[in-house]
C-alpha cells in the first residue's frame, strides 16, 4: 500500500515542481492530475513524459493513480462529460480518456479516475445518459483491456452515480473486469452514506481509494484530514478487515494557497491511524 497526495493541490505549481515537493512532505506516492497545469496529454511528447517518469523514479514516487476527472484545458470541472447530448462533445471525454490510459501505462501506473457520467443534462432521461454513459465506456475498454489499465468510476455528489444503490447497477452491467471504483471516502459520506459500511459493500470492485474530511453537514468541501467528521478509524478497521491492500490518495484540491502544510497536516492525522489499524505505508 502506497500514500500518495494529488498534484490537484498544486495547481499554482508546475507539476514537476508539484512531484518534488510531495516528494519532500514524506509521501510515498503521487497521483497526478492529468489536467492544465499538469500532465494534460497534448501538451506532453515522448520528451516530457520520459523526464517526468525519470524524475518520479529518483524521488521514488509510485503513481498511485491518474485523476482523469477534470477537464479544464478544453472545458470544467465536469465538461465535457460522458454524457451530454452533442455526440463531439462525447467524443471529447472519450479521446481524453483513451490518452490518459496510454500515459498511465508509459508512467507504471495502474489506473485512471473517471467522472461517473456527468452532470445530467436538462431535460435528458436518466436511462438515457447512462445509455451515452455505458457506451463511451465501450469505446475504451478495449485499448484498457489491452494496456492492462483499469478505468475506475468515482461517484460524486450531483453527478449521474452518487451513492452505492446507483452503482451497484450500474457496474453489474459492465462486462470488463477492468472497469472498477474509485471509492472516494468523502464523497459516500457527502451522499449521506456510512463510508466503511459503503467500503464494504463494493469492496470487490475498490481499485483506488481517494481521502479527505468533510463537515459534519456533508456538504461537499474536501477538509484538512482531522478537521471533519469521518471516522476513519472504522473505515481503516474494514479496510484492515477486507484485506485491501490497493493505494491511497490525499485530495485537498481547495488548498491551492497552502498545499504543503495541508498535505503535512492530513499525512501526520492519517499515518498514525493506518499504523494502528494495521495499514502501513
Amino acid at each position: 500500500m502506497v500514500f500518495g497526495y494529488s498534484t490537484n493541490a498544486f495547481v499554482k505549481y508546475s507539476l514537476f515542481e508539484a512531484v518534488e515537493k510531495i516528494a519532500a512532505l514524506g509521501f510515498g506516492g503521487v497521483e497526478i492530475m492529468a489536467d492544465r497545469p499538469h500532465l494534460y496529454p497534448p501538451d506532453f511528447d515522448d520528451h516530457r513524459l520520459n523526464q517526468l517518469a525519470t524524475l518520479l523514479g529518483e524521488l521514488g514516487l509510485t503513481v498511485t493513480n491518474l485523476n482523469s476527472f477534470t477537464l479544464f484545458a478544453v472545458g470544467d470541472t465536469y465538461l465535457p462529460s460522458w454524457i451530454e447530448p452533442e455526440r463531439s462533445r462525447r467524443e471529447m471525454r472519450i479521446a481524453h480518456t483513451r490518452h490518459c490510459l496510454q500515459m498511465a501505462k508509459r508512467l507504471g501506473c495502474a489506473n485512471i479516475s473517471v467522472p461517473p457520467g456527468g452532470p445530467l443534462p436538462p431535460g435528458m432521461a436518466r436511462a438515457e445518459a447512462m445509455t451515452f454513459f455505458l457506451h463511451g465506456l465501450e469505446a475504451v475498454i478495449p485499448l484498457a483491456e489491452s494496456l492492462d489499465v483499469r478505468i475506475l468510476v468515482e461517484p460524486e455528489p450531483d453527478l449521474l452515480i452518487e451513492r452505492t444503490s446507483e452503482f451497484k447497477p450500474f457496474i453489474e452491467t459492465v462486462q470488463s473486469p477492468q472497469v472498477g471504483l474509485n471509492f472516494d471516502i468523502g464523497h459516500f459520506f457527502c451522499a449521506g452514506e456510512d463510508p466503511a459500511a459503503a467500503f464494504k459493500e463494493l469492496f470487490e470492485w475498490v481499485g483506488h481509494v481517494q481521502l479527505e474530511d468533510i463537515a459534519a453537514n456533508r456538504e461537499h468541501n474536501h477538509l484538512i484530514t482531522g478537521h471533519g467528521a469521518i471516522d476513519f478509524e472504522a473505515l481503516f478497521a474494514t479496510m484492515q478487515q477486507l484485506g485491501y491492500r490497493g493505494d491511497i490518495s490525499l485530495e485537498l484540491y481547495p488548498y491551492t494557497d497552502t498545499p504543503e502544510a495541508a498535505g503535512r497536516q492530513s499525512l501526520a492525522h492519517i499515518r498514525p491511524l493506518l499504523e494502528a489499524a494495521g495499514l502501513p505505508i
